[in-house]
């Protein structure tokens, strides 16, 4: 491939870099931190190089961390529609050919163009939000520690993103659910559908987030209710939420690691989007443990993400931006993984429903929320890390709707003497 860069301007001299390093033309738009631009003006991606230091962020990590850092520290920006851009890039790196006939001649000009644009230099440090951790995977202590880094990120902001629910995870868009608020009380009461909750119903919530479901079961369904959670903030937020509902005789929210719940047995136990962060090592010990805690008969309602059978990058990449700024140590399983794991603790699996569409809707939501409220959640949290929200559920909701992930819920029951307790039909447990 013969390509000589011969542009004088910071953005004319980054788009030829760029169409070299892709080798195809690129329906691309690029303006500079010295005011050039380049590239077609209707082009359906519109980058901006704030800082030349974007560069180097990428020379130096030439992948999805490396635009995440320049995303995230603000050197780099998106103009034109966030999530049309995001699905563009993807469509143009997926299509390049790549650099792969680059004589010696076009590798110089590559270099000195860089150099004249300030690419070639030390590392710059990773933004403040990058985090990696020490110590075991999935020990107590680290877990804490993953759990506290996504999840401390202050209540008020989460408030902004998520709505008044509180509730971190996918809604159900019945025909009924008009809002997100209504979508998410649909999933909540699927839950406790599912479960058959009434009120002589013990129930454990593992991983309850901000009370949610645990007030919903109560509320209700009269049951008693025990939530556990990582997160001191979540579980502030919880009992102040319960005490507020007159529930907190029936709502108990605990710090606890469901490792270390001891005072079963329970009549159903609820994991809504918890499981994706035990890891596949822990995967035998966290069905284990609560189909110890389930009396005969009990029932487990497990809610958890899952990558597709076949595509990788979506779990145990210490490197991705998933990992270094969203969910450490986060995994995603397949589904044929997670419910043997649910088999092999003893459990009968009785039924299983995808709700992947709904989680794309429920994430485009929650993005909208966060543009619509952008200033206020900078200043509740950082710049920093409302651009890695912003990143992570656009990226998120893109890859619910092209198929790479979805969101299951399976119900599996603790059978006794070959008594499942359920009635034969779907439509009579729901009712």
């Amino acid at each position: 491939m013969k390509c000589v860069v011969t542009s004088h301007n910071a953005a004319g001299t980054v788009h030829a870099l760029v169409r070299a390093v892709l080798g195809s033309a690129l329906p691309l738009h690029i303006r500079c931190w010295d005011g050039s631009e380049a590239g077609p003006p209707d082009a359906p991606v519109r980058l901006v190089l704030r800082h030349r230091r974007a560069l180097r962020r990428l020379v130096w990590a030439p992948n999805e961390i490396g635009l995440a850092r320049a995303f995230v520290s603000g050197d780099l920006d998106v103009e034109s529609d966030f999530f049309e851009s995001l699905s563009s890039l993807e469509r143009i790196l997926k299509g390049s050919a790549g650099p792969r006939d680059v004589d010696r001649q076009t590798k110089w000009e590559l270099f000195r163009s860089a150099l004249r644009l300030g690419a070639i230099g030390l590392p710059p440090k990773p933004p403040a939000e990058e985090i990696r951790l020490g110590g075991p995977l999935h020990s107590l202590r680290r877990d804490s520690a993953a759990i506290s880094h996504h999840y401390d990120v202050g209540n008020d902001f989460y408030a902004l993103v998520l709505g008044p629910s509180m509730t971190y995870s996918c809604a159900v868009w019945d025909d009924d659910a008009k809002t997100l608020e209504d979508a998410q009380t649909a999933k909540v009461d699927l839950v406790a559908r599912k479960l058959g909750l009434n009120s002589e119903s013990r129930v454990l919530d593992v991983g309850c987030g901000w009370g949610t479901f645990v007030i919903h079961a109560a509320r209700e369904y009269g049951a008693h209710a025990v939530g556990v959670t990582l997160s001191q903030a979540q579980a502030d937020f919880a009992r102040k939420r319960a005490a507020e509902e007159g529930l907190s005789e029936l709502v108990e929210i605990r710090v606890q690691d469901y490792r270390e719940v001891r005072d079963g047995p329970f009549d159903a136990i609820a994991s809504i989007g918890m499981a994706e962060h035990v890891g596949l090592s822990q995967l035998p010990t966290y069905t284990a443990a609560l189909y110890a805690l389930l009396r005969p008969g009990g029932r487990l309602l497990n809610h958890a993400i899952s990558r597709k059978a076949g595509v990788v990058g979506h779990t145990t990449d210490r490197t991705s931006f998933i990992n270094r700024y969203v969910f450490p140590d986060g995994e995603l399983e397949t589904l044929s993984t997670m419910t043997t794991a649910i088999e092999d603790a003893g459990f009968e699996v009785r039924d299983v429903e995808a709700l992947r569409e709904h989680y794309a809707l429920t994430l485009r939501e929650w993005v909208a929320n966060l543009e619509a409220n952008w200033d206020k959640a900078v200043r509740l949290t950082s710049e920093g890390r409302a651009r890695v929200w912003r990143l992570y559920m656009a990226a998120s909701a893109l890859t619910f709707e092209s198929g790479s992930i979805g969101v299951n819920q399976v119900l599996a029951v603790k059978s006794e003497d070959g008594k499942s307790g359920l009635p034969r039909t779907r439509k009579a447990w729901l009712s």
